[in-house]
């Protein structure tokens, strides 16, 4: 992977992690952008950006699997847009790792939001769990949470595990 990718996609996911930490929202034009880049990248760079399947696999399966997120009101349609878009700046060589490190930074920060929150509202639980109110339940776990941040930091990690591959 050229580092100046890698670096202008740290930048960018500062940037876009800032925004949606404050706004909780992603702009349409973040993919927008990527999806110029990609187009630009596979004219000057074809050895790592080229339009196959293997390539786009994981994009459109962000776009599938995000839609489905979007529709049980677990992941915002910016996140999964953006996704898409950000996993067609990723050498498909490099795409399996990657998709690795979000994993895995989703399930740690996920968890650990999810014990903050349940500790946080353990009174609200409890009354809950007696009255046998799912509702009240949904209402302590049922919040979305910004998830460029997380990108970000899968992003950071995948940069330290791959740094020889990078630089």
């Amino acid at each position: 992977m050229n580092p100046a990718i890698y670096l202008y996609l740290l930048v960018e996911l500062t940037i876009v992690s800032y925004i949606d930490f404050s706004l909780k929202k992603i702009h349409n034009w973040w993919p927008l952008i990527n999806i110029a880049l990609f187009i630009f990248l596979t004219f000057f760079l074809p050895a790592d950006y080229r339009f196959s399947i293997q390539t786009l696999f994981f994009s459109f399966a962000w776009l599938i699997v995000g839609f489905t997120f979007f529709l049980a009101r677990i992941m915002g349609a910016g996140d999964s847009k953006y996704l898409f878009s950000f996993y067609l700046l990723v050498p498909q060589g490099l795409q399996e790792s990657a998709f690795t490190c979000l994993l895995y930074s989703t399930i740690t920060v996920g968890s650990s939001l999810f014990i903050i929150n349940a500790i946080n509202n353990m009174d609200r639980l409890l009354i809950a769990f007696r009255l046998r109110d799912i509702g009240m339940v949904k209402g302590v776990f049922g919040k979305k949470f910004a998830f460029a941040p997380v990108i970000l930091l899968s992003w950071v990690w995948f940069g330290w595990i791959n740094l020889k591959v990078l630089f």
